[in-house]
């Protein structure tokens, strides 16, 4: 049998998913979050996503370099293989399997339940048992088209994407004319100069930059296709670049249209609903609540992209739990079903570990929100395959081999200090099961050694 997935997908796919997995529930529900931990400041909001905005522009423009050199199996431990070590390749790929991708997916199909329930009117559409329920079938129905139609869940993708910028660039260009015409907007920003909020001080801005970073993630979830990606060296990094700068674009202008649409006291209280149904009334609010479902449901099947080929990124290589198992390719779908089943298992567990803990706070200290310091965890992973890139920076030149690279170790090094500083006690409570996790891919090295 033969064990290698096959080039299905092009450069326009690969840009869509770019950003078509970080547009997704973040720029949505995450606003109103955003504000409240930096006082209601509009502008600290703004530098806060203006920030990592350029920290994901950097990143992705140096693992574009990478992508230019390297192709294999999966983008990142193809990178973390070549440049660390196998070893090192091994643990950030199971770290990626076990806890990024499905962590990623299982918040992202609850938001798609979330917002589905309040577009339907159910009660208790955060918590409830229905949103638990629905969030599961999302989880089921991307797990099914991205393990039997890859190539459906492809143009899923790329429907989705463009279907999401419609109320995005609605908001962005329609609450920004609204708010610049009767004085909201400038007396958002005014509120911070003003002190209604008793000041901002740089933890509450690096806490909003934590928030913000979920946003703002998803995009390296694209270099996992880079063996299914047509001429992926030269598509790969196109799509990483191209899809970034769209992203950081769409999500200024966003952030200014829902700041100009009503005033910061009733952002912080009601969220961005209240921007949409200032803007476009009632019916409107409906409308785009829908198109925010359809935006979420594209991000949460991009990430289920990535997740699903997790496990068999280190099976391949002959590493991992059951290699010979979970290696194996479905000739008939061109996907590694053994490795899809376990990513539905593990977002499905992850799952009742978010809405138990993170929702309903009934896990005593395990109530940190996992998809957010998953992310900062990756950034801190970066660090070491940015340092060997660096020592080998005469094979790139000076900007690519040296510039890029320190750019590159020091947004990483922010990361990581702004998630420390920011939520502290979250942070130490999330690295003890962090830890635990990855005591158990040592147990699968040695069997696989």
């Amino acid at each position: 049998m033969d064990n290698k997935l096959h080039k299905k997908y092009g450069l326009f796919t690969a840009i869509t998913m770019v950003v078509g997995i970080v547009i997704g529930s973040g720029v949505f529900f995450k606003t109103e979050s955003v504000l409240a931990s930096t006082g209601g400041s509009v502008l600290t909001g703004i530098l806060a996503l203006v920030i990592i905005g350029c920290i994901m522009l950097i990143c992705s423009a140096s693992f574009s370099i990478l992508a230019n050199r390297y192709e294999k199996v999966n983008g990142l431990i193809d990178y973390a293989e070549a440049l660390v070590g196998e070893r090192y390749a091994y643990y950030l790929g199971y770290f990626m399997a076990l806890m990024y991708y499905p962590t990623l997916t299982c918040v992202l199909a609850w938001v798609s339940a979330r917002y589905t329930c309040e577009l339907f009117g159910i009660a208790d559409p955060m918590t409830g048992g229905a949103c638990l329920a629905l969030a599961g079938f999302y989880l089921a129905a991307a797990f099914a088209v991205n393990s039997l139609a890859p190539i459906v869940a492809g143009r899923i993708q790329v429907s989705t994407t463009l279907i999401k910028l419609v109320p995005l660039l609605a908001v962005a260009v329609i609450g920004t004319a609204a708010g610049l015409f009767n004085g909201t907007l400038g007396s958002n920003f005014a509120f911070h100069a003003a002190g209604e909020s008793g000041g901002v001080s740089a933890k509450l801005l690096l806490a909003a930059c934590v928030s913000t970073a979920f946003s703002f993630e998803g995009w390296i979830v694209t270099t996992s296709i880079n063996a299914e990606l047509k001429n992926a060296r030269r598509n790969l990094p196109i799509a990483l670049i191209a899809g970034s700068l769209i992203v950081v674009a769409v999500y200024v202008c966003y952030y200014l249209g829902i700041t100009g649409s009503v005033p910061v006291s009733v952002l912080l209280e009601r969220g961005s609903a209240a921007a949409f149904e200032q803007l476009f009334g009632a019916v409107g609010r409906t409308v785009l609540t829908a198109f925010v479902v359809v935006s979420c449901l594209g991000t949460c099947n991009g990430l289920m992209l990535g997740c699903v080929r997790g496990i068999y990124s280190l099976a391949a290589r002959g590493r991992g739990i059951k290699p010979q198992l979970f290696a194996s390719v479905d000739p008939k779908s061109d996907m590694p079903a053994n490795s899809c089943i376990m990513a539905l298992l593990l977002c499905s567990a992850w799952l009742l570990f978010f809405y138990f803990g993170t929702l309903m706070n009934q896990l005593g200290p395990l109530r940190f929100d996992p998809s957010e310091l998953t992310i900062i965890t990756l950034y801190a992973s970066y660090i070491p395959i940015f340092i060997n890139m660096l020592r080998r920076g005469g094979e790139h030149g000076f900007v690519r081999g040296r510039l890029m690279p320190v750019l590159t170790i020091c947004c990483c090094l922010f990361m990581v200090a702004a998630a420390f500083i920011g939520s502290f006690e979250n942070s130490m409570w999330y690295l003890v099961v962090f830890a635990m996790l990855m005591l158990t891919g040592v147990v699968f090295d040695r069997k696989a050694g």
